[in-house]
């Protein structure tokens, strides 16, 4: 009899184990379909803030080229050709230029951002670095560079400018440079 019993208490164990298992995959099995569907929403909402992002950055690089002639040439620098988001790819790296303003003796390259950052700002220092190597058709010219920005975070226009770059914001309806003008810009 207690051999019975026994069997009978394994046997309802194991009609458990497999009610938890079963209960274990349907829980499995809905929680993949909820992080399913949450990566597709957060691969939506990334490409919405991304859209939106890109949208800004074009607003503020509007809000900037119809002023850029006048601001360089008010600083000694004309401009005689402006380019917007001028790419180049070269050994497998590759840069992009929001706004480049072009002479005989100097190239501007500038970074319009809708927040400016001192992340945003080291970056644009690593492009100036590395320009000629990605246009060596300007290898003659200065290169100087310039950071724009509707909003300039904390701290982010002083490092630009010990940096020896311009730094451009808005003003009123337009945009203007924000360096005093005893500023010299580093040339690479």
């Amino acid at each position: 009899m207690a051999t019975k019993q026994l069997e009978k208490g394994f046997q309802e164990i194991r009609e458990l184990f497999k009610e938890t298992d079963r209960q274990f995959k349907e829980t499995d099995r809905r929680l993949d379909q909820v992080l399913a569907n949450t990566s597709r929403q957060v691969d939506k909402a990334t490409k919405a803030v991304d859209a939106l992002t890109s949208k800004w950055g074009r607003f503020v690089e509007s809000l900037l080229v119809p002023a850029v002639t006048r601001l360089f040439q008010e600083r000694g620098i004309p401009v005689d050709k402006i380019s917007q988001r001028v790419k180049a790819r070269k050994n497998g790296r590759f840069m992009e230029i929001d706004v480049l303003a072009i002479n005989q003796g100097y190239v501007v390259l500038i970074e319009a951002k809708s927040t400016l950052s001192v992340d945003d700002v080291n970056e644009h220092l690593q492009n100036l670095r590395g320009f000629k190597f990605f246009f060596p058709e300007y290898a003659d010219r200065k290169v100087v560079g310039a950071v724009a920005g509707i909003v300039i975070d904390a701290g982010a226009d002083r490092y630009a400018y010990k940096s020896g770059l311009f730094v451009i914001g808005q003003s009123g309806e337009t945009v203007k440079i924000l360096n005093d003008k005893k500023f010299a810009p580093r040339a690479w």
